[in-house]
């Protein structure tokens, strides 16, 4: 019998058995993609043919993960994630034969805020490197561990004030975005780091980590918790996504990275440096058998234009051709491969 069946009938027949376990679609992952996943689900729960989806924020290596690991409706329909997936995520995937469709939905900013109580900073991505990476070359092109306890250790301008940042953990894509587009580009701007890149040749072990001293503290993957702690802590600082500012400007202020403020304006032109799209993945054999999960994906088309609700709680629209774009996707739900993962 099991024979007979085949792959294809296998997959269907799993979900198909445990699809009344669950009649709403399940999605979990980076808790920057959460709130407006949260709004997109809300409005979607108002179709009375649909309950209202249920968004977990437990980070985008979770969500990726999610959308690769088993079939079956103990494992959920969608992850979302403000990193896109890489090859190696993808080969999981295919290892398990569960076929995906990557979405991209808008673009945010990764800021360093704190309290408008505190005082207002501006660095360069270098700066920032110096602050927060494990290593730092030191002489003869030694690497050592990070000497830098105040901001003014790294130049005399900036606030003398010990460095002190709230921010995701390492399952966490906004930490993964920081640590490429931050980290890996600040280190090589910087004094002294070619010499010992050269020495040693290049390798991430070098530039990419965060410290562990204490000077960067993992906050868990609740953005809300850092929002909350900068204002107790004014002279502290913390990373996360763009809208969280947007919707706390009353309370905290964003600093300005090479020269740019983040806004909506900056994002969206990408003048801003620290900027990234975001995303999700359909489980592609939940769709058709867990009620919604295509539907819930039409979704967002309706809310992620200009002057769209997602765009008032901070996230920037895509352009309108890549807003177009996308709809086709939703619509013909292709399978993501390692050809469409290199564009």
């Amino acid at each position: 019998m099991i024979a007979r069946l085949g792959m294809a009938a296998l997959v269907a027949a799993s979900v198909s058995t445990a699809a009344v376990a669950r009649d709403y679609v399940s999605m979990t992952g980076s808790s920057t993609v959460f709130p407006f996943a949260t709004i997109v689900a809300e409005a979607f729960g108002n179709n009375p043919n649909y309950k209202t989806p249920v968004v977990e924020s437990t980070g985008s290596s979770a969500g990726k993960r999610g959308a690769c690991n088993g079939i079956g409706t103990e494992f959920v329909d969608i992850g979302n994630a403000s990193s896109r997936m890489k090859s190696k995520d993808l080969a999981t995937c295919q290892a398990n034969g569960i076929d995906v469709t990557e979405v991209k939905v808008g673009y945010d900013g990764i800021v360093l805020a704190n309290s408008i109580n505190g005082p207002v900073l501006e660095v360069t991505k270098g700066q920032l490197w110096q602050a927060l990476a494990a290593k730092l070359p030191a002489g003869n092109a030694k690497w050592v561990d990070n000497p830098n306890q105040t901001w003014s250790d790294i130049d005399a301008s900036l606030p003398n004030i010990a460095i002190r940042v709230y921010g995701p953990p390492s399952t966490s894509g906004t930490r993964g975005s920081w640590e490429e587009m931050v980290n890996e580009k600040g280190c090589t701007k910087v004094d002294g780091v070619e010499a010992a890149l050269k020495m040693f040749g290049y390798d991430e072990e070098y530039c990419m980590p965060m410290r562990t001293d204490g000077a960067f503290i993992e906050a868990g993957e609740q953005d809300n918790l850092i929002v909350q702690k900068l204002g107790e802590e004014p002279e502290s600082y913390g990373i996360f996504g763009f809208s969280f500012l947007n919707q706390n400007t009353d309370s905290l202020q964003g600093a300005i990275v090479d020269g740019v403020e983040p806004n909506m304006d900056t994002i969206a032109a990408g003048d801003y440096p620290i900027s990234r799209a975001l995303w999700f993945y359909v489980k592609k054999p939940h769709v058709g058998v867990v009620p919604g999960v295509q539907e819930y994906a039409s979704e967002w088309i309706k809310h992620w234009g200009p002057g769209g609700v997602l765009e008032e709680a901070g996230m920037v629209p895509m352009p309108a051709a890549e807003r177009d774009e996308y709809a086709a996707v939703i619509a013909n739900l292709p399978t993501m491969t390692a050809e469409t993962l290199s564009k």
